[in-house]
């Protein structure tokens, strides 16, 4: 019935966020506001910014097993259509006392029954993510790339930060590119640290900030290249690699020079911050297209 109303006079649609770690729940939650929909987010224990309730319409806190719980509570909200955003520390699956802690309800246990209670399939990415989505998806809620309500996060080719690389570093850049895109490719992880050609640290499950501090151990003298890329087949709904202050402060810390993300495939969180904190701890930052990084043009 609302369909055949003017716009001006329909009701607002509520989108769904299931929110993870960082600032880019905040960010996407914003964006959905700007464009006039009703944001109901489900902030996941232990990962999500409480700041993110005070922008929400509606908003609640569920453990990473409450899919059940979760399904349930946008489908209370008149959720139809949702998005993904921040990372979720996939280590809390390996931890003591995880099941206590996140509480898997009746459907987490029947969706991830391989993975949790026989051990018979792999926990990749992925795969796990996969799951996810589907198990929403049945339960009437379809999950979009959070991209689409804030397309504008996604960064363009060119120089983003600091001066332009050297000879030497550009080699490292088509190097890494090159070792992070076969990681990818196996859902290892998008992201590689490496010096003069030589692979450092190569990001695993315990995430992009652990894998650049293990790099500054590994590299004393400091002056790495970090290079961050999509996976070849990357589902934009998910784990699209995400960047932002926080990353330059990690890479600043360890001893790092030079951070390399995949142009229009990578989510630039605060874009004014960004370039201020990377002018702030002198380092470059190059936005590298898929084409250019195979002629090895970083």
């Amino acid at each position: 019935m609302s369909d055949t109303l003017p716009i001006s006079q329909r009701s607002p649609e509520t989108i769904g966020l299931l929110a993870g770690w960082g600032d880019y729940p905040l960010v996407v939650a914003a964006a959905m506001r700007r464009q006039g929909y009703r944001v109901a987010a489900l902030g996941i224990l232990k990962h999500t910014d409480p700041r993110l309730a005070e922008m929400c319409d509606e908003f609640a806190w569920i453990g990473l097993g409450s899919l059940g719980r979760a399904v349930r509570q946008f489908r209370r909200w008149g959720v139809e259509r949702a998005a993904m955003a921040g990372k979720v520390h996939k280590a809390e699956y390996f931890q003591p006392g995880w099941w206590w802690t996140h509480r898997p309800d009746w459907y987490c246990l029947k969706t991830f029954s391989k993975q949790l209670l026989y051990g018979s399939s792999d926990r990749r990415d992925d795969t796990l993510l996969g799951l996810i989505v589907d198990a929403f998806a049945k339960g009437g809620v379809v999950f979009e790339p959070a991209t689409d309500f804030a397309p504008e996060l996604l960064v363009p080719a060119g120089q983003i930060a600091g001066k332009p690389l050297s000879a030497r570093q550009r080699r490292d850049v088509a190097f890494g590119w090159e070792l992070a895109k076969r990681m990818g490719g196996l859902d290892i992880g998008q992201t590689v640290c490496v010096m003069n050609q030589a692979p450092i640290a190569v990001e695993a499950i315990e995430g992009t900030d652990a894998c650049i501090r293990r790099a500054g151990d590994l590299c004393g003298g400091g002056g790495f290249t970090v290079v961050k890329v999509a996976k070849p087949r990357q589902d934009m709904r998910f784990d699209v690699p995400t960047v932002g202050a926080r990353t330059l402060q990690s890479i600043a810390s360890a001893g790092g020079q030079v951070l390399a993300i995949e142009a229009n495939q990578t989510i630039l969180v605060d874009e004014v911050e960004f370039r201020r904190v990377a002018a702030q701890l002198k380092i470059s930052v190059v936005a590298v297209a898929a084409e250019d990084a195979a002629r090895g043009a970083a």
